[in-house]
């Protein structure tokens, strides 16, 4: 007999349901996601909302919860590499003016766990979000210099279009992440989001493992990508260096 699920799993179950997709679901969408019943759902919720760990909305459904943001904000690995790069993000934002990301790779997906710059615009990126590796430039970054085993797997999985742009054919993409690798940036325009371009650069730890990417995003009509790549490159190596030390 499979053993039911503890009061944990069923609690975690709850929290997991919630996605980029889903930032906001109704108790009637938690049941349908989770297989818990309604009864079991709605008791947990209320202990959920009562923690903080989930929040109920004017309209009577339920997102997450500024707890979970919280104790995220404490995970050692992720505090001290924003630590580490807000000055050099800073310094990028300044000399751009635009939107400048730091991302690392999560579950297969582009994390944004950092976002500096000018609001609004086109630019729809959000501290939080994950967004696909093949269709970002901090997420091919990250793809390139990953295990070959990670990118196999992620081009197995398929390369959906997003924009007009994106990169839809595996031997492409293996071509471009080639080149990543060799120039030790990426430059991407209109791929993600019609309008956008951006050039990005890969941050190294100590193990020389690439733990994360920084970006700048400009309008696609941009014509010195390469030149904005430069910084980019000279600003992560700053990161780097200092991870290392």
């Amino acid at each position: 007999m499979t053993p039911s699920p503890s009061s944990l799993a069923r609690a975690l179950s709850i929290l997991e349901s919630f996605s980029e997709e889903r930032p906001e679901q109704t108790l009637a969408q938690i049941v349908a996601t989770t297989g818990l019943p309604y009864a079991t759902a709605h008791r947990y919720l209320a202990e959920l909302v009562k923690w903080g760990g989930i929040a109920r909305t004017t309209r009577g459904s339920y997102s997450v919860g500024i707890r979970l943001w919280q104790l995220g904000a404490l995970a050692p690995q992720e505090r001290q590499l924003r630590d580490v790069a807000l000055p050099f993000l800073e310094d990028l934002v300044e000399a751009t003016h635009e939107v400048v990301h730091l991302v690392v790779m999560d579950r297969g997906r582009a994390l944004y766990v950092e976002r500096l710059g000018r609001s609004g615009g086109s630019v729809s990126s959000k501290v939080g979000h994950r967004l696909p590796l093949h269709a970002t430039g901090p997420g091919k970054v990250l793809l390139a210099f990953a295990p070959a085993h990670v990118r196999d797997e992620i081009i197995a999985e398929g390369l959906p279009a997003f924009a007009s742009a994106t990169i839809t054919d595996p031997d492409r993409l293996r071509r471009v992440l080639a080149e990543i690798r060799s120039t030790g940036f990426a430059i991407s325009r209109n791929e993600m989001t019609d309008g956008n371009a951006s050039a990005a650069a890969p941050v190294f730890a100590r193990s020389g493992a690439a733990v994360a990417a920084i970006s700048v995003v400009v309008p696609s009509i941009h014509q010195n990508l390469s030149g904005l790549a430069h910084g980019v490159r000279v600003a992560a190596a700053g990161i780097s260096r200092t991870l290392r030390r």
